[in-house]
């Protein structure tokens, strides 16, 4: 026997391992973007879940999820406090309370895989470990309308797994870095001819997903276009000051008379700070006929009172050869709406965060009409979600997202905002156009690479070719139901072979203490 396997470490060392396994995986993501810290984390966790109770490992689940919420979306924090209006003191509070929260799913996982899978032997490691991660984490994704930043496929965005992305999504993504923490661990605890498996089915992984990364999963729709993000960078302090209002027009006004030699023209979520029929008259109808003039597209964000309902909508419009318009379906909680309004009334006038009553839209698909083209649309907060994204597929000849995440400063959030949205080009096969209120604006193309970018807090435009495609990926076909029904099928296989093992193992134990028995009447 392995000496080293009869080494049980302290408690508090298992905990300090799991909170700081936590903390390392952050590292994986933008802006850092080490990828191959994610499984990393993932196998120091596995470590600190050995020999530990149900119990024990739900306490370092938490703990994981702690160090991993806690450093890599603290970011809430500023949103509260700075644009929310709440003290200091009750916005640390409610973000960690949030982060307290978030953990619990980390927690759960830990539990579900020592109370289903207590012996790290294959079958718990390569079946029953990965899929459960998965599971939860798509949970996560979509439980009180869903959380699902840090999910960990993210990280891979310029890793090898990323090749992954077009079949199975970010969630198939996540699949194999979780089988990929697993195997490390096997490495390094495994011997023998066991080790060796370990090692192949790693490169074997990894190498595939590299394989995969040349595939081409759509083809050209047209001729290319000269498409343009730009960006006031007006502070989210003066954004929505009646006396700076027409501040925010003006620079997009001034950005798009620079950019006239496009094809197409983005501007940001809610780049124009106040209701549409308040700008219609004496800026867009004109800026309109002058983009028909020129033959240029516009998109922009701007809230829509409906004059019936008296409802107002996150909107994006287009703007040129054809007008059209999409409402943003999936809102903020708290941000955007509400929940529970007549519950949490007081609540709400605690926080005090303009323009955050939009009621929901219901259009059947995330589509914009642009021009001859028709645009996959996601404002803000929605491009996070893979599944409703997709909706726009096969139609979308490219994909445009528009954002505010002035809301998080200059802090971690822009950028693993972007590396959301690169994972929804790679996903898709499409070219992407995201434009910022203050960054990060860019134009990525349909492998998810940045063409470029205009950076955090800088007055500035870029430009790139765009070509529109067409085709669908087979995460176009399938969504997530592809990767959650490969976990299921795992985690079935994992627990009918472990319940196999746990019966053989019974019947010879009950042979050997017969033959005891018989050998010592």
């Amino acid at each position: 026997m392995n000496r080293s396997s009869l080494f049980v470490p302290p408690a508090w060392f298992s905990s300090l391992l799991a909170l700081c396994a936590g903390v390392l995986a952050v590292f994986s993501f933008a802006p850092f973007g080490w990828f191959v810290l994610a499984p990393l984390a993932l196998a120091l966790l596995l470590e600190s879940l050995r020999h530990s109770s149900p119990r024990a490992a739900f306490w370092r689940g938490w703990l994981f999820g702690l160090g991993l919420f806690g450093v890599g979306v603290f970011w809430i924090r500023i949103s509260l406090n700075e644009f929310g209006n709440l003290p200091p003191v009750a916005a640390n509070l409610l973000t960690l309370l949030f982060v307290a929260v978030m953990a619990l799913f980390v927690a759960l996982f830990a539990w579900a895989q020592r109370r289903l899978a207590p012996e790290p032997g294959p079958r718990a490691l390569l079946l029953v470990f990965p899929a459960l991660w998965v599971l939860i984490e798509w949970m996560r994704g979509w439980f009180l309308t869903g959380f699902p930043w840090l999910t960990l496929g993210y990280s891979q965005t310029d890793g090898p797994l990323s090749g992954y992305a077009p079949l199975l999504g970010v969630h198939g993504v996540s699949l194999a870095v979780a089988l990929s923490g697993a195997l490390l661990w096997a490495l390094a605890r495994w011997r023998g001819w066991r080790r060796w498996s370990a090692g192949l089915l790693l490169i074997a992984l990894w190498a595939g997903g590299l394989g995969l990364s040349a595939l081409r999963w759509s083809e050209p729709a047209g001729e290319p276009l000269r498409a343009s993000v730009v960006q006031a960078s007006v502070p989210q302090s003066m954004k929505w000051d009646p006396e700076t209002l027409w501040l925010s027009a003006q620079r997009y006004l001034e950005l798009t008379l620079e950019h006239l030699d496009s094809d197409l023209i983005v501007w940001p979520e809610t780049a124009l700070p106040d209701t549409l029929d308040q700008w219609r008259a004496p800026l867009l109808d004109p800026l309109a006929e002058r983009a028909r003039a020129e033959g240029v597209e516009l998109v922009l964000g701007v809230p829509i009172r409906d004059e019936t309902t008296g409802h107002i909508h996150n909107s994006l419009i287009s703007l040129g050869s054809v007008e059209d318009r999409y409402d943003k379906r999936h809102l903020v909680p708290f941000g955007e709406f509400m929940p529970l309004r007549a519950l949490l009334e007081p609540l709400a006038a605690w926080f005090d965060v303009p323009m955050s009553d939009f009621s929901r839209g219901d259009a059947r698909k995330p589509l914009l009409r642009v021009g001859e083209h028709l645009a996959g649309v996601s404002i803000c907060y929605e491009d996070a979600f893979g599944a409703e994204v997709v909706e726009a597929l096969p139609e979308a000849a490219f994909l445009i997202n528009v954002s505010n995440d002035a809301w998080f400063g200059d802090s971690l959030a822009p950028r693993q905002h972007l590396q959301i949205a690169r994972m929804r080009a790679l996903e898709n096969a499409r070219y992407l156009l995201r434009a910022t209120n203050t960054g990060i604006s860019a134009i990525i193309d349909e492998r998810g690479r940045v063409l470029g970018r205009v950076e955090p807090f800088v007055i500035g435009g870029f430009s790139a070719e765009v070509r529109p495609l067409k085709g669908a990926t087979p995460f176009a076909i399938w969504g997530n139901g592809a990767a959650l029904a490969l976990a299921v099928g795992l985690l079935f296989l994992g627990l009918r072979r472990a319940r196999a093992s746990d019966t053989i193992n019974q019947r010879g134990a009950s042979e050997s203490n017969q033959k005891t028995d018989l050998q010592h009447p």
